[in-house]
């Protein structure tokens, strides 16, 4: 590999990938002034005409622009990312679209801030919670105008306390703006989920579907139990937002659904006459104990107790 000057791009065979580890790296290549060693907030007004860039970042990240239309890379995809769409990212991740030297006008906002800057207060244990950090690009959030102007002001709320002299509290407030910018983005995705709903009941009824064709096609005697990653991917989403998606949408776990499906087809079983252990084997469990464990838990009863009550 070789280590380019700016923003120490790295050039691959078939890619140049800015290594994002630090807000300055990223800032630096847009041509934004250092604020702050672990906080940046970019007005993409001022930076405007930019280059793209492939980003490897080492760093969390949320991006917003006002007006774009932009063709961005994630993982193996690829997403229309267009006026209105929030991108987050979590260190560990790449996105964006590889430096091809076009330059494109931007308008909008882009926040990075490091994990380091999270070190003593409540949002370092608990930004893991914000599961969109880790859905797809194409899970992106598509916000309203008035979700534009709230998170718009936050970001001028930051830079202007990035702008003043620091002291011992900057860094708590900052916290606290990102903080309040998470939970906001939360609950932007919440509206979202609701505004979806039709789309939701069809991932709904796919997710059923597959899971009827796992059991039917015996997958589950070499797979084992299906698991929310397995559904997921194949109906490409993330198991984060596919997980969102089944909480919203029932109110109940992707997990716990698949529990219960396995449980009512189990049901089904000992109904007619199959024993303990031979319906264990054909759902795929490895030892009969395991699934009695799982009977009981989600009905409060052993498997034999169930068959002895349909007796009575």
């Amino acid at each position: 590999m070789l280590y380019l000057c700016i923003g120490h791009l790295i050039e691959n065979k078939m890619s140049k990938i800015l290594k994002v580890r630090n807000v300055n790296d990223y800032a630096r290549y847009v041509g934004c002034t250092e604020q702050h060693p672990l906080v940046c907030v970019i007005n993409y007004d001022e930076v405007s005409p930019v280059r793209h860039s492939l980003n490897d970042y080492g760093v969390y990240g949320i991006f917003f622009h006002d007006e774009a239309d932009i063709d961005l890379a994630y993982g193996c995809g690829k997403y229309d990312y267009k006026k209105g769409t929030v991108i987050c990212v979590a260190p560990g991740q790449i996105g964006g679209k590889e430096d091809n030297g076009e330059r494109v006008m931007l308008t909008g906002w882009a926040l990075l801030f490091h994990p380091d800057l999270l070190h003593g207060f409540s949002l370092e244990k608990h930004i893991k919670e914000y599961s969109f950090f880790d859905y797809r690009i194409n899970e992106a959030l598509h916000m309203t105008d008035e979700e534009h102007d709230i998170l718009a002001s936050l970001m001028c709320r930051m830079r202007e306390e990035l702008a003043g002299k620091p002291d011992e509290i900057q860094n708590a407030i900052l916290v606290g703006y990102i903080e309040l910018t998470l939970n906001f983005c939360q609950r932007f995705y919440n509206r979202q989920f609701v505004t979806r709903k039709i789309e939701n009941s069809d991932i709904l009824v796919r997710f059923d579907r597959l899971l009827r064709d796992y059991f039917e096609d015996k997958l589950q005697l070499t797979l084992g139990l299906p698991t929310v990653q397995y559904c997921a991917d194949k109906l490409c989403m993330s198991a984060n937002y596919f997980g969102d998606v089944i909480k919203k949408t029932t109110g109940d776990t992707a997990s716990n659904h698949i529990r219960q499906f396995v449980i009512q087809l189990a049901k089904n079983e000992l109904a007619a006459g199959e024993t303990v252990t031979q319906v264990s084997e054909r759902l795929g469990f490895e030892y009969p104990q395991h699934f009695s464990r799982m009977f009981k838990k989600q009905e409060g009863i052993t498997p034999s107790e169930y068959v002895g009550k349909m007796r009575l």
